[in-house]
C-alpha cells in the first residue's frame, strides 16, 4: 500500500511506487506497470509445505502449476493453470470453466491473489535455482551465536564446522 494512504488503494510498484494519494494516480500507475513489475503482482501464496521447503511466503504464477482457489464461488478447487492474462491480471485453471448463452464454453478468469499454490511447475531450471542448504547454514549460524540451540553442542560445531568448510572453499574460488 502507499505510504499515507488514506484510500487503501494498493501499489505494488515497490521503491518506485507513486507517492501520490489521489486514486486516479494510483490506479494508473498500477495498470501501467511494466512488465518485470506486472510479473511481481502475479504472486500467490504458498501452501504450508511449500513455504517451509522454499523459505519463501509466496512466488509469481506461471502456466503448469497446481493451485487452489481460496475466494469466490470456487473455493476449495484446485487445478493446473493453463492460461496467464497479464494485461487484465487474470489466471484461468482447467476444468473451471461456464457455458455461454450460445453453447460455448469458456474459461472463469480468477485474481491470483486468490489463489495458493500447492505444486510448483518443475521443469525451469532457473526458478528452481533455490539456494536452500546455505539459508539454513546461515540461520543455524544466527541461532547459535543467540543461544537458542543451547543444550545441543554437538549440533552448534557441526554447524560452525558446516560453515568453515564454505567459507575455505569460497575463498579458494
Amino acid at each position: 500500500m502507499a505510504k499515507n494512504c488514506r484510500h487503501g488503494l494498493v501499489s505494488y510498484l515497490g521503491e518506485n511506487m507513486v507517492k501520490s494519494k489521489k486514486p486516479k494516480k494510483q490506479r494508473k500507475a498500477h495498470y501501467t506497470a511494466k512488465l518485470h513489475v506486472k510479473r511481481k503482482q502475479f504472486s500467490a501464496h504458498l501452501s504450508k509445505e511449500l513455504r517451509k521447503a522454499l523459505g519463501k511466503r509466496s512466488l509469481p504464477v506461471r502456466t503448469g502449476d497446481k493451485v487452489k482457489v481460496m475466494r469466490g464461488k470456487n473455493k476449495k478447487f484446485s487445478a493446473k493453470i493453463v492460461r496467464i492474462g497479464r494485461a487484465k491480471n487474470q489466471v484461468f485453471l482447467e476444468k473451471l470453466n461456464r457455458k455461454k448463452s450460445d453453447g460455448t464454453e469458456i474459461l472463469i478468469p480468477l485474481k491470483p491473489s486468490n489463489l495458493m499454490l500447492v505444486e510448483l511447475d518443475r521443469t525451469d531450471e532457473k526458478r528452481m535455482k533455490v539456494k536452500i542448504p546455505e539459508v539454513k547454514a546461515k540461520k543455524e549460524e544466527k541461532k547459535a551465536e543467540k543461544g537458542k540451540t543451547e543444550g545441543k553442542p554437538e549440533k552448534i560445531e557441526k554447524d560452525k564446522k558446516q560453515v568453515k568448510k564454505k567459507e575455505v572453499v569460497k575463498s579458494g574460488k
